[in-house]
Protein backbone atom coordinates (compact mmCIF):
# COMPACT_ATOMS: atom_id res chain seq x y z
CA UNK A 1 0.00 0.00 0.00
CA UNK A 2 1.42 3.30 -1.07
CA UNK A 3 2.29 5.83 1.65
CA UNK A 4 -0.11 8.75 1.83
CA UNK A 5 1.37 12.05 0.70
CA UNK A 6 1.63 14.65 3.44
CA UNK A 7 -1.14 17.24 3.38
CA UNK A 8 -0.32 20.48 1.66
CA UNK A 9 0.01 23.42 3.97
CA UNK A 10 -2.14 26.38 3.00
CA UNK A 11 -0.03 29.13 1.54
CA UNK A 12 -1.01 32.69 0.83
CA UNK A 13 0.71 34.88 -1.62
CA UNK A 14 1.24 38.28 -0.15
CA UNK A 15 1.25 40.84 -2.91
CA UNK A 16 4.36 42.93 -3.06
CA UNK A 17 3.90 46.28 -1.48
CA UNK A 18 3.68 48.97 -4.02
CA UNK A 19 6.51 51.42 -3.71
CA UNK A 20 5.28 54.36 -1.75
CA UNK A 21 5.34 57.47 -3.77
CA UNK A 22 7.30 59.94 -1.77
CA UNK A 23 6.02 63.37 -2.61
CA UNK A 24 8.71 65.54 -4.03
CA UNK A 25 9.08 68.61 -1.86
CA UNK A 26 8.04 71.76 -3.61
CA UNK A 27 10.95 73.97 -4.54
CA UNK A 28 11.41 76.85 -2.21
CA UNK A 29 10.54 79.97 -4.12
CA UNK A 30 13.40 82.34 -4.41
CA UNK A 31 12.92 86.01 -4.95
CA UNK A 32 14.95 87.03 -7.95
CA UNK A 33 13.92 90.59 -7.48
CA UNK A 34 15.58 90.64 -4.06
CA UNK A 35 18.85 89.49 -5.57
CA UNK A 36 18.47 91.98 -8.35
CA UNK A 37 17.74 94.68 -5.83
CA UNK A 38 20.83 93.70 -3.83
CA UNK A 39 22.95 93.87 -6.96
CA UNK A 40 21.34 97.09 -8.17
CA UNK A 41 21.56 99.04 -4.93
CA UNK A 42 25.35 99.64 -5.04
CA UNK A 43 25.07 100.83 -8.64
CA UNK A 44 22.18 103.12 -7.76
CA UNK A 45 24.06 104.49 -4.77
CA UNK A 46 27.15 105.13 -6.88
CA UNK A 47 25.06 106.89 -9.52
CA UNK A 48 23.32 108.97 -6.86
CA UNK A 49 26.60 110.01 -5.24
CA UNK A 50 28.11 110.77 -8.63
CA UNK A 51 25.20 113.06 -9.51
CA UNK A 52 25.42 114.69 -6.09
CA UNK A 53 29.15 115.39 -6.41
CA UNK A 54 28.77 116.63 -9.98
CA UNK A 55 25.87 118.92 -9.04
CA UNK A 56 27.77 120.30 -6.03
CA UNK A 57 30.83 120.94 -8.17
CA UNK A 58 28.81 122.74 -10.84
CA UNK A 59 26.98 124.77 -8.21
CA UNK A 60 30.18 125.82 -6.44
CA UNK A 61 31.77 126.73 -9.77
CA UNK A 62 29.51 129.80 -9.82
CA UNK A 63 30.86 131.08 -6.51
CA UNK A 64 32.54 134.48 -6.48
CA UNK A 65 36.05 134.91 -5.07
CA UNK A 66 35.87 134.84 -1.30
CA UNK A 67 38.28 137.76 -1.18
CA UNK A 68 35.54 139.94 -2.65
CA UNK A 69 33.09 138.70 -0.03
CA UNK A 70 35.46 139.42 2.86
CA UNK A 71 36.80 142.75 1.56
CA UNK A 72 36.52 145.03 4.60
CA UNK A 73 37.26 148.16 2.57
CA UNK A 74 33.95 147.68 0.72
CA UNK A 75 31.88 147.71 3.91
CA UNK A 76 30.07 150.88 4.91
CA UNK A 77 26.92 151.80 6.79
CA UNK A 78 23.92 152.44 4.51
CA UNK A 79 22.39 155.90 4.75
CA UNK A 80 18.79 154.69 4.56
CA UNK A 81 16.64 151.58 4.54
CA UNK A 82 16.10 151.96 0.78
CA UNK A 83 19.85 151.96 0.17
CA UNK A 84 20.29 148.91 2.41
CA UNK A 85 17.54 147.09 0.50
CA UNK A 86 19.13 148.01 -2.84
CA UNK A 87 22.54 146.79 -1.68
CA UNK A 88 21.06 143.55 -0.38
CA UNK A 89 19.26 142.87 -3.64
CA UNK A 90 22.39 143.44 -5.74
CA UNK A 91 24.64 141.45 -3.41
CA UNK A 92 22.17 138.57 -3.32
CA UNK A 93 22.25 138.39 -7.10
CA UNK A 94 26.05 138.52 -7.21
CA UNK A 95 27.04 136.42 -4.16
CA UNK A 96 24.11 133.97 -4.25
CA UNK A 97 26.35 130.86 -4.28
CA UNK A 98 28.61 132.24 -1.54
CA UNK A 99 25.61 133.16 0.59
CA UNK A 100 24.15 129.68 0.12
CA UNK A 101 27.47 128.19 1.23
CA UNK A 102 27.52 130.43 4.32
CA UNK A 103 23.98 129.37 5.24
CA UNK A 104 24.88 125.69 4.73
CA UNK A 105 27.96 126.18 6.92
CA UNK A 106 25.79 127.61 9.71
CA UNK A 107 23.44 124.64 9.41
CA UNK A 108 26.31 122.14 9.45
CA UNK A 109 27.91 123.78 12.49
CA UNK A 110 24.60 123.69 14.37
CA UNK A 111 24.07 120.00 13.55
CA UNK A 112 27.62 119.05 14.56
CA UNK A 113 27.06 120.79 17.88
CA UNK A 114 23.96 118.60 18.47
CA UNK A 115 24.84 114.97 17.66
CA UNK A 116 21.35 113.63 18.46
CA UNK A 117 19.73 115.91 15.90
CA UNK A 118 22.41 115.01 13.35
CA UNK A 119 21.83 111.28 13.93
CA UNK A 120 18.06 111.71 13.56
CA UNK A 121 18.47 113.56 10.27
CA UNK A 122 20.94 110.98 8.94
CA UNK A 123 18.56 108.16 9.87
CA UNK A 124 15.72 109.96 8.11
CA UNK A 125 17.86 110.53 5.03
CA UNK A 126 18.90 106.86 4.99
CA UNK A 127 15.26 105.78 5.21
CA UNK A 128 14.34 107.99 2.24
CA UNK A 129 17.25 106.66 0.18
CA UNK A 130 16.81 102.97 0.97
CA UNK A 131 13.01 102.79 0.96
CA UNK A 132 12.11 105.16 -1.86
CA UNK A 133 14.73 107.11 -3.80
CA UNK A 134 17.24 104.32 -4.48
CA UNK A 135 14.83 101.36 -4.57
CA UNK A 136 14.67 99.67 -7.99
CA UNK A 137 11.34 99.73 -9.77
CA UNK A 138 11.14 95.90 -9.74
CA UNK A 139 11.99 95.54 -6.05
CA UNK A 140 9.53 93.52 -3.92
CA UNK A 141 7.16 95.47 -1.67
CA UNK A 142 8.43 96.52 1.72
CA UNK A 143 7.25 93.97 4.30
CA UNK A 144 6.97 94.73 8.01
CA UNK A 145 4.78 93.60 10.89
CA UNK A 146 3.44 90.69 8.86
CA UNK A 147 2.14 92.66 5.89
CA UNK A 148 3.45 94.20 2.70
CA UNK A 149 3.25 97.92 2.13
CA UNK A 150 2.66 99.50 -1.27
CA UNK A 151 4.79 102.33 -2.62
CA UNK A 152 2.11 104.88 -1.76
CA UNK A 153 2.01 103.66 1.83
CA UNK A 154 5.81 103.77 2.07
CA UNK A 155 5.84 107.32 0.71
CA UNK A 156 3.11 108.37 3.13
CA UNK A 157 5.02 106.85 6.03
CA UNK A 158 8.22 108.65 5.04
CA UNK A 159 6.40 111.96 4.73
CA UNK A 160 4.75 111.45 8.12
CA UNK A 161 8.10 110.52 9.70
CA UNK A 162 9.75 113.59 8.16
CA UNK A 163 7.00 115.87 9.43
CA UNK A 164 7.28 114.33 12.91
CA UNK A 165 11.07 114.73 13.05
CA UNK A 166 11.09 118.28 11.65
CA UNK A 167 8.04 119.80 13.36
CA UNK A 168 7.53 117.81 16.57
CA UNK A 169 11.08 117.37 17.84
CA UNK A 170 14.01 119.63 18.66
CA UNK A 171 15.48 118.89 15.23
CA UNK A 172 13.06 121.29 13.55
CA UNK A 173 13.80 124.16 15.91
CA UNK A 174 17.51 123.57 15.45
CA UNK A 175 17.21 123.65 11.66
CA UNK A 176 15.07 126.79 11.65
CA UNK A 177 17.40 128.51 14.14
CA UNK A 178 20.45 127.70 11.98
CA UNK A 179 18.71 128.91 8.82
CA UNK A 180 17.61 132.09 10.61
CA UNK A 181 21.19 132.68 11.76
CA UNK A 182 22.48 132.16 8.22
CA UNK A 183 19.84 134.50 6.81
CA UNK A 184 20.74 137.15 9.40
CA UNK A 185 24.44 136.93 8.47
CA UNK A 186 23.60 137.15 4.76
CA UNK A 187 21.27 140.12 5.22
CA UNK A 188 23.79 141.97 7.39
CA UNK A 189 26.59 141.47 4.90
CA UNK A 190 24.38 142.31 1.93
CA UNK A 191 23.20 145.54 3.53
CA UNK A 192 26.71 146.74 4.48
CA UNK A 193 28.59 145.56 1.37
CA UNK A 194 28.92 148.36 -1.22
CA UNK A 195 28.19 146.78 -4.63
CA UNK A 196 29.68 149.51 -6.84
CA UNK A 197 32.79 147.46 -7.67
CA UNK A 198 30.85 144.33 -8.66
CA UNK A 199 30.28 143.31 -12.28
CA UNK A 200 26.53 142.98 -12.05
CA UNK A 201 26.08 142.71 -15.82
CA UNK A 202 27.42 139.14 -15.67
CA UNK A 203 24.68 138.24 -13.24
CA UNK A 204 21.99 139.53 -15.59
CA UNK A 205 23.46 137.60 -18.52
CA UNK A 206 23.58 134.37 -16.51
CA UNK A 207 20.04 134.87 -15.28
CA UNK A 208 18.74 135.46 -18.80
CA UNK A 209 20.56 132.72 -20.67
CA UNK A 210 21.90 130.47 -17.92
CA UNK A 211 21.35 126.79 -17.79
CA UNK A 212 19.13 126.94 -14.71
CA UNK A 213 19.67 126.04 -11.11
CA UNK A 214 21.81 122.88 -10.89
CA UNK A 215 20.40 122.03 -7.46
CA UNK A 216 16.83 121.99 -8.77
CA UNK A 217 17.86 119.89 -11.77
CA UNK A 218 19.59 117.42 -9.45
CA UNK A 219 16.50 117.09 -7.24
CA UNK A 220 14.33 116.57 -10.32
CA UNK A 221 16.66 113.88 -11.68
CA UNK A 222 16.93 112.14 -8.31
CA UNK A 223 13.19 111.97 -7.69
CA UNK A 224 11.99 111.70 -11.27
CA UNK A 225 11.93 107.91 -11.09
CA UNK A 226 9.99 107.81 -7.85
CA UNK A 227 6.85 105.74 -7.75
CA UNK A 228 3.61 107.43 -6.76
Amino acid sequence: MAAASPPLLPTSVVPAAAPSATPTPAPIPTSLSSADATDANPAAIRAFLSRLVDTTRRALSGARPWSELSDRSALSRPDSLAEATSRLRKNLAYFRVNYAAVTALCLAASLLAHPFSLAALLALLAAWCLLYVLRPADAPPVAAFGRAFSDREVLGGLVAASAFVVFLTSVGSLIFSALALGAAVVCAHGAFRVPEDLFLDEVGDQGAGGAGNPLLSFIASATGGGRV
